[in-house]
């Protein structure tokens, strides 16, 4: 018999963080996360996203034992601002037994129902910048720190439950061999003329913070046609600096401005922690630090995180000026593979941006909707 338990207190909520250590314990590719930020995660008094934003965690038990876990979520600029009544859902672990998986759905779909909403959607974080998918293919490669990793079984449960596919998103990846500098060599010259725009590289995380709130702007007007986009809010840029940015390589960071310095386009990469988060094991001490800042400092591969340009930029060549700057940096760096995180499957213009480098697809993902 399958009971299902609410995580409130702080023992709880560690029980739901680290119970994927226990499910995925014997697989090659799954990348656990930092305990600590996970938990700063799920954290009302310490992630802003909750001041727009409830969730529920809930824990399922078979025998004595944890058995499943997920997250119920109501982001509420969603719902009100975009009158998209949906109840996300995430973090959707279970053991492979449709008992489990069920009894954590039914949880998910009674506070749905209690709070009025149309239809549940997931496996989905809070916001845009949140994890999104469950793995549809690609089960025998690791995984990023940026995306979930899940058994190939999940993919039954969710349609024996009664979900659709809602979302599909292709993971690429290719050699950097592949990236031809003659293609964006001259051409990057013509348009920082044209345009009266200069590249901004960086050494230091100081150099950066200037320039970070433009960038969190030029986020949410570039991504704002994208299917349930939820803006970053400016309570939640400043967590995300503190978080984040002192954390990326600064020379992974490329701001493009005009005239007037204003930032009109930005693109983040990141080197790839997975081995060193497998060999963290969830902590930094005593030595998981020096694991992930040798990966930081020596690694050679990388992620494309984000990419946005101004609207107005778009589709005049703004990306040739990206990518140079990112061949320079990628050549003094020896840096061997590009990987891109999951993308919208009928996203035309990333494909159209990165056709030049052959990438492949190597992984696929989906999220799954059930009407209320």
């Amino acid at each position: 018999m399958v009971s299902v338990q609410q995580a409130v207190s702080k023992s709880d909520l560690k029980k739901f963080v680290t119970f994927p250590f226990s499910l995925y314990k014997d697989s090659p590719y799954w990348v656990p996360p930092l305990i600590k930020d996970e938990m700063e995660t799920f954290d009302s008094e310490k992630n802003p996203v909750f001041e727009n934003a409830d969730a529920w965690f809930f824990l399922a038990y078979k025998n004595g034992e944890i058995a499943g876990r997920v997250v119920a979520m109501i982001n509420w600029i969603e719902v009100n601002q975009q009158k998209l009544r949906k109840m996300r859902f995430g973090w959707f672990d279970f053991i492979d037994d449709t008992e489990v998986s069920e009894a954590l759905i039914a949880k998910v779909e009674e506070l749905a129902r209690e709070n009025k909403m149309d239809f549940m959607e997931g496996p989905v974080g809070f916001s845009n910048l949140d994890k999104v998918g469950v793995l549809i293919e690609g089960f025998d490669h690791i995984g990023t720190m940026i995306t979930w990793y899940n058994y190939p079984y999940y993919q039954s449960h969710y349609e024996r439950l009664g979900f659709v596919k809602e979302k599909g998103y292709e993971e690429n990846k290719f050699p950097n061999s592949n990236v031809d500098p003659a293609l964006f060599k001259r051409v990057h010259v013509l348009i920082k003329k044209r345009y009266g725009l200069k590249e901004m590289n960086f050494r230091k995380a100081s150099e950066i913070m200037p320039w970070v709130d433009q960038m969190f702007d030029l986020f949410n007007e570039s991504y704002a046609k994208l299917s349930s986009f939820v803006p970053i809010t400016p309570v939640q840029r400043e967590y995300f600096k503190k978080k984040y940015i002192s954390f990326i390589n600064p020379e992974y960071i490329k701001f493009i401005v005009d005239s007037s310095d204003k930032v009109i386009a930005f693109a983040i990469v990141m080197p790839s922690f997975s081995e060193a988060m497998q060999k963290a094991k969830g902590k930094l001490f005593p030595f998981g630090w020096y694991h992930l800042l040798k990966a930081r400092k020596h690694n050679k591969d990388v992620i494309f995180y984000l990419i946005g340009i101004h609207p107005e930029y778009q589709n005049k060549g703004v990306t040739s000026i990206i990518f140079n700057e990112y061949y320079e940096t990628f050549k003094e760096k020896q840096v061997r593979t590009c990987y891109r995180t999951p993308e919208l499957e009928d996203n035309l213009a990333i494909k159209q941006l990165w056709k030049h480098f052959d990438p492949k697809v190597y992984k696929r993902r989906r999220t799954y909707k059930r009407d209320l």
